[in-house]
């Protein structure tokens, strides 16, 4: 047992400096300080020792709470309840009660908070559902908090932050699949049990964390009320607030504590007063223009109520789309989370699952009537089991493309409407411009889509991360002498990168490295669709 269990060790020390070799080549890593609580302090977050932070981080989707589109299912199986329901009909009951606790083990390890840390994040959100850490008569499960222990030991070795985000609330705080919700409805808001539930829940876990300080805060409520439960449930989700502070400060005086807005944590209304002196107003972003005015009433927020604003989830879009949302946040000093580290079969994410033979028929079968033999148990078990090795960090693809695309540090491609987001005489300038209703239309530079065909409203809308569409494409145009500025860090050699217009031909620009990136200045009447910079990073 001994020599095993020392086999095991040096196997997974072996590991570990392969992945942080491996992804270490690419990226700088951000250790978190640990010496003291993050907090807020003058409208920006501190840690311990008081240096102001702008945090990058990455959300732990479907470890604790599985979404059903991280696992390729269509509308059968969206919730945990639906895929639980799943995994026993197609494997059988005794199958599934062994299988989740077995996808834990599996879907997160040590070998991912390692390649985390090398990637340059220095904080994960961690999404909780409640079912995984509280009985249901509100007692703690001792066999959930183990894993956010063994989870918060992990960060704590490796220095990173972790930020608990009840992601499922007892009874569902959105009434949608991504909060657990028994009957599809918000119940936390419906049911007084479900909010005592709740209540206790938090006060539990700052009783546990209360001097943890590897745990960056309080996430309190994913996305809450969205659709038409934003207004019918407004005053009770303050009146919730409120108390679930009342709760945490009562055995936790320290810890940082978060708010999300409603409808998707994008309507921010309720925030018209400070509830807590040390919290963060946390917005989500998707799918929308990545410019000023989409984020104009967090920036209003952040200033009239003096607390520090957070964008905790946001990706699942193009290369393209994610180096500019991000880049905008961090020119306003706002950090960031994005969502997620790991699914099947993707491009946005830094993780790619590779789907084992016979994924499909699972998939299939999803779709399929209860009672339907599509695929047999003892199939069923084999495809599952191989996804559970195909999970581990080390069996999947690692695409640091993602990562780079996040965090500017040598991406492979730019859009040229991705330029910097710091107004002009910084991020640009123009002799004359026509800027485009509804993209970037704050800033003083020609935007335009490459074709007259008929354009989408939203552009935007790559939620699996393909490729733009001929009529989704965009350019800058620019005349002699104007210049845009791209944030980007590491080493860079300019004379390597590839400025290319809409036809795929080089643009008469000169390119120049400067103190935030890159100047691309045009010597003649120039149109930009893309930098290319692969091979542009000096080691």
């Amino acid at each position: 047992m001994t020599t095993t269990a020392t086999t095991a060790t040096a196997a997974t020390t072996a590991g570990i400096l392969a992945t942080t070799a491996t992804v270490g080549s690419r990226f700088a890593p951000r250790p978190a300080h640990l010496d003291g609580f993050v907090h807020a302090h003058d409208g920006h977050l501190v840690d311990g020792a008081g240096r102001q932070l702008l945090l990058r981080g990455i959300g732990l989707g479907n470890w604790l709470l599985p979404e059903g589109y991280m696992w390729r299912f269509g509308a059968g199986a969206q919730s945990p309840r639906q895929i639980e329901t799943l995994v026993d009909r197609l494997a059988g009951a005794d199958y599934g009660a062994q299988f989740w606790p077995r996808f834990r083990e599996a879907f997160l390890t040590e070998t991912d908070v390692v390649a985390i840390a090398a990637a340059g994040f220095d904080h994960v959100r961690v999404p909780i559902n409640a079912r995984v850490v509280q009985h249901p008569d509100g007692r703690p499960r001792e066999d959930g908090l183990a894993l956010l222990d063994r989870l918060i030991g992990w960060c704590r070795t490796h220095r990173l932050w972790v930020l608990l985000d009840l992601h499922g609330a007892p009874g569902g705080q959105t009434g949608t699949n991504i909060d657990d919700s028994p009957r599809g409805l918000p119940e936390l808001f419906m049911d007084a049990t479900y909010r005592e539930r709740t209540l206790r829940l938090w006060r539990d876990l700052a009783e546990r964390y209360a001097r943890e300080t590897t745990v960056l805060g309080y996430d309190l409520l994913n996305e809450p009320l969205p659709h038409e439960w934003q207004h019918r449930y407004a005053d009770e989700l303050v009146d919730l607030y409120r108390d679930l502070t009342t709760q945490i400060r009562a055995v936790d005086p320290d810890h940082l504590i978060v708010y999300e807005g409603s409808h998707w944590a994008t309507n921010w209304d309720v925030f018209t007063q400070v509830w807590d002196e040390n919290s963060l107003l946390q917005f989500h972003k998707y799918w929308s223009s990545p410019d000023r005015p989409s984020i104009a009433r967090y920036l209003r927020t952040r200033d009239e109520l003096g607390l520090p604003i957070y964008m905790g989830e946001g990706g699942e879009n193009t290369l393209e789309w994610i180096y500019t949302a991000f880049r905008l946040y961090e020119s306003e000093g706002i950090g960031w989370n994005l969502w997620p580290w790991k699914k099947i079969d993707t491009r946005t994410s830094p993780v790619s699952v590779v789907a084992p033979e016979g994924w499909a028929q699972v998939v299939a079968a999803a779709e399929e009537p209860e009672g339907t033999p599509a695929i047999s148990p003892a199939t069923a078990q084999g495809v599952l089991d191989d996804l559970l090795e195909a999970m581990r960090f080390e069996h999947a693809t690692w695409q640091p493309d993602v990562v780079a695309a996040a965090t500017g540090c040598a991406p492979a491609r730019l859009p040229a409407w991705g330029f910097g987001f710091r107004g002009a005489g910084r991020s640009y300038a123009t002799a004359a411009a026509h800027p485009l209703p509804g993209i970037r239309e704050d800033d003083a530079v020609s935007i335009r889509f490459t074709s007259d065909q008929p354009h989408p409203e939203n552009p935007f809308q790559q939620t699996d991360g393909r490729p733009y569409a001929p009529e989704e494409q965009l350019m800058v145009e620019l005349g002699p002498g104007d210049w845009l500025e791209y944030e980007l860090e590491g080493d860079l050699d300019p004379s390597a990168v590839r400025v290319l217009g809409p036809q795929g031909t080089p643009a008469p620009v000169r390119v120049e490295r400067v103190e935030r990136g890159l100047r691309v200045s045009a010597t003649a009447p120039a149109s930009l669709c893309t930098l290319h910079l692969r091979g542009t990073h000096r080691p």
